[in-house]
């Protein structure tokens, strides 16, 4: 098949074929040489010429995979008829039981096996979760007087951080029982907070997630 014309279309080959790929052999099992081998035709240099590696393969995967989704926790982010308190649960809620999150957990690789996608989990963490949809809501819950911080910025880090990163068993490699101790703890900050958030719905979606990453591995 001759090199196609249009890039959008030439992107979205490659990643429709990549998420494919990442689903059926994991991202780790997955080689750039495999996507090339089922683009019909299309050479590396396509490939190459729209990413500069399969770390960015995945970033574009996961980007398109969570692009409508992440329109919803905007919604719920900017609605007029819940307090913080309550947006800060049905975020937290909505996030974990998006349909898509079964999908980034299959396809999901061992972050702590590279350090650039560990870093740019990182960096979204901080730089966009943070700042884009948990600060907005402790600064009205402040203004509501349903959420108590004198600090804001770095408790909306710090409650992302810990549910992004230090339970994520993609960068820890936990088991499903090690991450319920850390759910555990997770909510008994959030409770110290004044936050009583996290609920066992929330544990059990948790969980849950963390099976279909260890299954797997």
């Amino acid at each position: 098949m001759a090199r196609n014309k249009h890039p959008e279309e030439t992107v979205n080959l490659i990643l429709d074929t990549a998420f494919r790929l990442f689903m059926e052999k994991g991202y780790e099992y997955t080689s750039i040489q495999d996507i090339i081998n089922n683009l019909g035709g299309l050479s590396k240099g396509a490939i190459y010429h729209h990413f500069k590696s399969k770390e960015d393969i995945l970033y574009a995967v996961t980007d398109r995979m969570t692009s409508e989704s992440n329109k919803i926790l905007a919604g719920i982010r900017d609605a007029s008829s819940l307090n913080g308190k309550e947006k800060l649960k049905t975020i937290f809620k909505m996030s974990l039981n998006r349909p898509v999150m079964d999908d980034i957990f299959t396809v999901a690789p061992n972050f702590n096996n590279n350090s650039k996608l560990l870093f740019n989990i990182l960096n979204e963490t901080i730089y966009k979760a943070a700042p884009d949809y948990i600060l907005p809501i402790i600064k009205q819950g402040i203004s509501d007087g349903s959420i108590k911080t004198e600090y804001p910025e770095q408790l909306a880090e710090l409650i992302i951080l810990v549910a992004n990163v230090w339970m994520n068993p993609m960068i820890f490699d936990n088991t499903k029982e090690e991450i319920y101790c850390k759910c555990m703890v997770f909510r008994q900050m959030m409770d110290g907070f004044g936050l009583d958030i996290i609920d066992d719905e929330i544990l059990d979606r948790i969980t849950r997630l963390a099976d279909i990453y260890e299954e797997r591995k």
